[in-house]
Formats: structure tokens, sequence, C-alpha cells
């Protein structure tokens, strides 16, 4: 089966020598959802610019359906959903004229765009607000807006740049399950975030970037798979501790201990048979433990191992802000 989704090689340097994009690569499968994970700066939205004709690249070649987003900008165009980190609705005007208004700049009937807001306010529990004009929306309510205004010409490949930054976590889950549902549908998403918990909840396929470049891929499990079976967490009184613990634990996991304020964190292969041993050399050096547990690794740890950085969320990753677009509609940036 042909990759909806396929980017060979992309270069993006921004003024001053910024490398945004150092050469990635990478294919999303049909009717997926498909993660692109990064810390700040990464170039995870630049990608996202480039495959939705926003950006030029300075070298590479990067398809969605066949279509090539250079060659052929107008018929990507007409494919695809974006919704961006910022929600890019009029606060003047209600809901309803909203998707109205983004049906008409796509050149859709008006009979199609009074229906489709009807079906898309009905989707997304928005009805009862409809004709409320934005400024009385909360965030999470215009972010599904946002999301219902990519979806006016039911694209077949979205794009989610960071969509659930800023919600409440009530609102990030009502998002998911309308994304699990689109998919279900057949529509193919690309993701990009920095919730792990929202990567390992919706991503079959993942991409780790980090200055540009690809470090890391594979399916949530396999990334997590990496990092060993289990994960040794022990807490101390203070930092000092923590750092000397450090040193007696180093040797005993899959790489180096990770040190998080007063407390440290070892990957390892037997968990119950290497916390036993991990005990008996804190014991002899003399340190006392305030916490000690055995778990299964996350996705936050598979980030930290990967960037020697923990997740944080952010409103942009990009050296170059540029308006949100609708579909089919292209702004200048």
């Amino acid at each position: 089966m042909a990759a909806a989704i396929e980017v060979t090689d992309l270069v993006k340097t921004f003024k001053g020598g910024v490398k945004a994009l150092t050469g990635v690569s990478f294919a999303v499968e049909p009717g997926t959802v498909f993660g692109l994970l990064g810390p700040n700066g990464a170039g995870k939205t630049t990608a996202v610019r480039i495959l939705t004709t926003v950006l030029r690249p300075d070298a590479g070649h990067a398809t969605v359906l066949g279509r090539d987003v250079v060659r052929e900008p107008d018929a990507v165009r007409s494919l695809i959903g974006l919704a961006g980190q910022n929600a890019a609705v009029d606060e003047i005007l209600t809901g309803r004229e909203n998707l109205q208004m983004i049906a008409r700049l796509n050149h859709l009937p008006l009979d199609f765009a009074r229906s489709r807001a009807v079906e898309l306010l009905r989707q997304f529990d928005l009805t009862e607000a409809g004709d409320r004009i934005l400024k009385t929306y909360s965030g999470g309510m215009r972010r599904r807006l946002d999301l219902a205004a990519a979806l006016v010409s039911r694209p077949q490949v979205l794009f989610l740049d960071e969509p659930t930054t800023g919600l409440d976590p009530q609102s990030r889950l009502g998002l998911w399950q309308v994304i699990e549902e689109l998919v279900s549908e057949g529509t193919t998403v690309l993701l990009t975030t920095q919730y792990l918990e929202e990567a390992d909840r919706l991503a079959s396929q993942l991409v780790v970037i980090d200055h540009g470049g690809v470090i890391s891929t594979g399916t949530p499990s396999e990334l997590k798979a990496r990092l060993g079976a289990t994960v040794i967490h022990v807490a101390f009184h203070d930092a000092q501790s923590a750092q000397t613990a450090a040193g007696v634990l180093t040797g005993v996991g899959n790489g180096a201990p990770r040190i998080d304020g007063n407390a440290v964190e070892i990957n390892v292969e037997q968990g119950p048979k290497t916390a036993m041993e991990a005990l008996r050399l804190l014991d002899q050096s003399g340190l006392e433990a305030t916490e000690f547990a055995l778990r299964e690794p996350s996705l936050d740890d598979v980030f930290l191992a990967l960037t020697g950085r923990k997740a944080e969320a952010s409103a942009d990753d990009d050296a170059t802000p540029t308006k949100r677009r609708g579909r089919g509609k292209k702004e200048k940036s």
C-alpha cells in the first residue's frame, strides 16, 4: 500500500543559518495516526508547514497522497486539513458562521456549507453554542471549533500541530476521542505533540526528531522496549544523596542513571533481581531511600533518554512564526 505521506531528506534553513530540518525522512501509512515528537526547536512545525505547502523546503522531497508539495501545491491543499497551534477562528462570528465561511472560502456550495456546519457542530458537541459569537467560547470550545473547521471539506489527510496545547484534561480527552473516530473512518492524521501520553494513546507509529534530524522511529511499544523492561525509581532526602546514589548505581542497568532533583531512575532488564542488587549497593553505601519503586517505562522516559531533555508543552517550535491557514487557502507567511 502506498504511503499517505512520504518525506525524503527534507532540509530547511532560516535566516541567520538556523537549521530547522537537516534531512528528515519518514512515511505515514494511510488511515493511521503518525506521531511527530521532539523538544522545543526540534523542527516539528517546520515539517508540518512544508507538508501543508506553507513553506518550501531548501532540499528534499515530500508527497501527500502522491502529490508533490512543491510542484503540486494546489492539489495537495485540496486533499488536506490543518489545525495549527493557535485557533484560527474569527471572534466576531458565531461558530456556525465560522464553519460556513471556511466552506465558502473553499468554493463549496452554500447548501453544503450550511449542512456541513450543522453536522460538525453536532460532532464536536457545539450545537447549543453554534449561534453564539466566539468571544463567549472557552478555550476548549475554540480548539474543538478549530478542528471542526479543518474538517469542513472532509480532508483525506489531517495535520494537527500541537492540537491540545493549553487544554484542560477533559477537553484534551474529548479531542482524542474525535481523532480516534476520524481515523476509524479512514482519515490519515499526522500529529505533532509534546504530550507523551497523547502520542502513546493515539499514534501507531512515531518519529522523534531533535535539532532538525530524526533520532528514533518505531511504535510506542517498540520505543519503550528499547529502554529495558522496567524502570527503577529511587528518591532521597536531598539532591546530594541522589547524585551520590547515581554514582553507586552506575552499571546496574541500561545506560547511565538519570537524576531528577532528589530522585534517580535506571532502566533495567530484570526488574526484581536488579532491584535487590540496587538496594544492596545503596545499603552498603549508607544511602537511605525515601522512595523505591518499579514501573514500566513510559514515552517520557524514551524522550528523556533520546534527547536528554524532558518533554515540555509549548506554543511553537519554530524560528519563524507563520499564520495558521485554512484548508485550500494559502496565507502569506
